[in-house]
């Protein structure tokens, strides 16, 4: 068994599709295809049931993705250590952020760190503060950040910023003229992240501040990006609670309009492992949020 065929079996169990595998891999579909089935041929163990086009994990292709998740950690940990012995002139950082701060708040960070240390390969993968968290956990990534907070003794937290979270309505809602009462609040329709996400577990968080509680809410819509949120909201599906950040261009343009209600600001946080090596190219990124936060 080889760092090879783990690398190709995760991509692929985490799609459960032998392309997209390969496109991420940068691979051909019939060199993915021949790991798989070398890997199962070798152990005599099927790793994914075969249904119709599709391919899903067997019991033990789910036990086995652990295990291969947490062995790429581990390889992944070293060569970090043999990098690190060049100092930053070369090596590999991969980050995970939730959508607000991975789409508005860590792009030019990371353009600054990429002038800075040119030879610093550096990812971005996008969940929302559950999955970034557990990729953390598990290694995937060596820094997360969040907007949410989180109770999770593995993790170190490092505040690197504030947001302020809005209620928004469509231009011409009327409750841009007049803050709306609870019973308003109750009864009018909202669209709001899915569950999981930081903006959402934070607006419910302060509804009690409201007088209200998230069961009051009407919920038209629920959708997983801030842009659907946004576009939902100035095409008239309702309110909702969403990052001055996101919605400051839709607000300046005359599409949205801010309600007058206040809600607490919220930390944006950095997350990693306290028992995992943190490498040099972790450690100057992190040094270098705090500076612009």
């Amino acid at each position: 068994m080889t760092l090879e065929q783990l690398r190709i079996f995760v991509a692929v169990a985490e799609r459960e599709h032998l392309t997209q595998g390969a496109r991420v891999l940068n691979l051909t579909q019939s060199a993915v295809s021949s790991a798989i089935t070398t890997l199962e041929a070798r152990y005599a163990t099927k790793l994914f049931d075969r249904i119709g086009r599709r391919i899903v994990l067997t019991e033990a292709g789910k036990l086995f993705l652990i295990e291969a998740r947490a062995v790429l950690a581990r390889a992944a940990a070293a060569e970090a250590v043999l990098s690190d012995l060049s100092g930053l002139v070369r090596g590999s950082l991969a980050l995970m952020a939730s959508q607000t701060v991975a789409n508005y708040w860590l792009p030019p960070l990371i353009q600054r760190f990429r002038r800075e240390h040119p030879g610093i390969a550096v990812s971005l993968a996008i969940g929302n503060t559950e999955t970034v968290s557990a990729a953390i956990r598990d290694g995937v990534a060596d820094l997360g950040f969040i907007e949410g907070e989180i109770d999770d003794p593995s993790l170190d937290m490092t505040e690197v910023d504030e947001d302020e979270l809005v209620i928004v309505v469509p231009a011409g809602h009327p409750w841009a003229d007049n803050a709306p009462s609870a019973g308003d609040l109750s009864h009018g329709a909202w669209v709001l992240r899915e569950t999981g996400s930081g903006t959402r577990a934070m607006f419910e968080a302060a509804l009690p501040g409201l007088g209200l509680s998230a069961d009051d809410l009407t919920v038209a819509l629920e959708l997983p990006s801030n842009e659907a949120i946004c576009a939902a909201v100035a095409s008239g599906a309702g309110a909702t609670a969403i990052s001055r950040l996101v919605a400051a261009n839709a607000i300046a343009a005359g599409r949205l309009a801010t309600v007058a209600l206040p809600l607490p600001k919220r930390r944006f946080l950095a997350l990693r492992h306290k028992e995992r090596y943190l490498a040099k190219a972790a450690a100057a990124f992190l040094a270098l949020s705090r500076k612009t936060g």
